[in-house]
């Protein structure tokens, strides 16, 4: 049996209009210490985002998107948060915020591969 390693991930969400709190599930950052892996991945459904507002400024929300996605690459394109050490940047991506582009609680659970967990969630909880 593969050994199985902590993880912890959160789900990216886009809430647009934060004083109604809905919000639409767009990806997941998956996070694991012993693996030395810290990965997003997303979509930008444009009709199901559109459902909740016309005025929603979908470009923006790719470029947030992107940010995750560099951030959790690690190189200097990610910024001063990018060179940061994995475990702060995950604790930096997954920190609560009242903006377009939040992410939920913080969940754990084991894994032997956490690329196919990430996968995994991503389709259960997004897709």
């Amino acid at each position: 049996m593969p050994e199985k390693h902590l993880f912890e991930y959160a789900v990216i969400r886009v809430v647009p209009r934060v004083e109604r709190e809905e919000f639409l599930n767009v990806g997941v950052i998956l996070y694991c210490s012993a693996k030395g892996f810290l990965q997003t991945r997303y979509t930008v459904p444009e009709e199901r985002l559109r459902a909740f507002s016309v005025e929603l400024d979908l470009a923006e929300i790719q470029e947030r998107l992107r940010t995750f996605e560099r951030i959790c690459a690690g190189r200097k394109e990610g910024g001063l948060i990018g060179q940061l050490p994995t475990a702060a940047r995950f604790r930096w991506l997954a920190a609560a915020r009242s903006t377009v582009v939040q992410t939920s609680p913080v969940h754990p659970g084991l894994c032997a591969n956490p690329a196919d967990t990430l996968a995994r969630l991503f389709a259960q909880l997004v897709l």
